[in-house]
Parts: structure tokens; C-alpha cells; sequence
């Protein structure tokens, strides 16, 4: 006995609707491991570990793999400060040692989370994020602005962080800089 068109085509609809859930799942497991940084970027940093060069430079490589997700589209930010944030965040969750902001250098909010993630970095045990959360997160940073990662952007927000150091500071830093290249020849 034929089933009748009606049964034949709920039973292909459940069909079709089972190969999207899956082929969605699959892709949610792909966009979820996105959020962690590339293997290659870890590299960099664990490389610039090795040379001796300071917790910000390391943290530097995962600055530069943000704002490289921003100019490929992946995602936005509101401001290039924010897109900055974002990479120091990483940077803390995968190990790198890399101090929270000083009292008056941020809000209490910020220093808490730095620490957080710091915390998060050291710990062992790698609770796998909500994937609620991660959708939640992604769509909103998905309507941001591309602008934030632009030469323009990032040059206003370069001059504008140099413009609140010292000269004394700057110099340090440069002569620090300077000792490192020396030293790994």
C-alpha cells in the first residue's frame, strides 16, 4: 500500500527540516571555534615569549588577528578602542601575561574583567562558552561598524595613546625596545 501525497510530503519535509538541523550544527561547531584564537596567532605571541619581548607585544599579535576579522567582515566594532579591548581580552584568556590597567588608567568594570580574564588564562579547566551567548555576542558585534579597523581610525587612536604618555615614558619604552632587538640579534 502507497502512502498518500499528504504523509509522503510531511515525511519529506521532516526529512529536509532533519539535514538543515544538522547541516546547522555543523556550522554553528564551525562559527563557535572562531571565537578562539588562531593557531597561528598563538604561535606569534608564544614566539615573541621565547625572543623575551614584553606581554604587550604578545598581546599585540592577537590586537592584529582582531582587526584583521574586522577588515575580512567577520564581525565589527563600535570603536577602535573597543576592537583593542576585544584583542587584550583574548590575549589575557590564552596565557599571556599581561597586567590589568592601573586605577586611574580604567573603570573599575574594565580592571575587573581584565582580571577575570587573566584568571581565566591561568585556570586549566576550559569551560566551553554558552552558545547562546556566542550567538548573542557575534550578531551584536556583526552590526557594528567595519570603519573601526581602518588606517585612519587606527592612526587617530595611535596618536591620541602616545599623546597621553610622557616623553619620558616614550623614551623608556624605545630603549627598552631597543635592548630586546639587541639581545635576539
Amino acid at each position: 500500500m502507497r502512502a498518500s501525497p499528504c504523509k509522503s510530503r510531511v515525511a519529506a519535509r521532516i526529512a529536509q527540516i532533519g539535514s538543515f538541523h544538522h547541516a546547522h550544527v555543523q556550522s554553528q561547531i564551525f562559527e563557535r571555534n572562531k571565537d578562539m584564537p588562531e593557531e597561528e596567532t598563538l604561535e606569534r605571541a608564544r614566539e615573541d615569549e621565547r625572543e623575551g619581548k614584553s606581554p604587550s607585544t604578545q598581546a599585540g599579535e592577537f590586537v592584529r588577528e582582531e582587526m584583521e576579522h574586522i577588515r575580512e567582515g567577520k564581525h565589527g566594532a563600535r570603536s577602535t578602542k573597543q576592537a583593542i579591548a576585544i584583542g587584550l581580552s583574548k590575549a589575557r584568556r590564552a596565557g599571556v601575561r599581561l597586567p590589568p590597567p592601573k586605577k586611574g588608567g580604567a573603570s573599575a568594570r574594565t580592571r575587573k574583567q581584565a582580571a577575570r580574564d587573566i584568571s581565566k588564562g591561568r585556570s586549566r579547566k576550559r569551560r566551553k562558552p554558552t552558545a547562546t551567548r556566542s550567538r548573542a555576542v557575534r550578531k551584536a558585534l556583526k552590526r557594528e561598524p567595519r570603519s573601526a579597523a581602518s588606517r585612519r581610525a587606527l592612526s587617530r587612536q595611535a596618536r591620541s595613546t602616545a599623546r597621553s604618555r610622557s616623553k619620558a615614558d616614550r623614551s623608556r619604552a624605545a630603549r627598552k625596545a631597543a635592548r630586546t632587538r639587541k639581545r635576539n640579534g
